[in-house]
């Protein structure tokens, strides 16, 4: 059975393309928030396997919303996406439970390598 992802990105383009490579990868796309607090209502009522959560996004940050739905799912998988740059922010991430991150522009092996990371760990 598909591994379940989230994917959460206040950028249309960025969703779409997170969902392509991951799509082509034999993962299963069960919905897209394009804020924080979306991606924690979406969290409760869809239980993915995997969370991808851009750092930076309107309305609640990827860093509030991953310690929210670590808060609600200690077990939760949870991938960060970030600019270059935003190194203190990932640092933050990995010490709030992030199981790893991948930085834009998105490159499709290092995606899946990451993600297939998360999930097995």
């Amino acid at each position: 059975m598909a591994k379940r992802i989230l994917i959460t990105d206040d950028a249309l383009f960025m969703r779409v393309t997170l969902k392509n490579i991951l799509v082509q990868n034999g993962y299963e796309i069960v919905g897209e928030a394009c804020n924080g607090a979306e991606a924690i209502q979406m969290y409760k009522s869809l239980k993915p396997d995997l969370v991808t959560m851009d750092i930076t996004m309107p309305e609640l940050d990827g860093l509030s919303a991953l310690k929210e739905i670590r808060s609600i799912d200690p077990a939760a998988n949870v991938v960060m996406c970030t600019a270059m740059g935003q190194s203190k922010m990932v640092a933050e991430a990995l010490g709030s439970g992030a199981k790893d991150f991948i930085i834009k522009p998105f490159q499709a092996e290092t995606v899946v390598e990451a993600i297939g990371k998360a999930l097995a760990a």
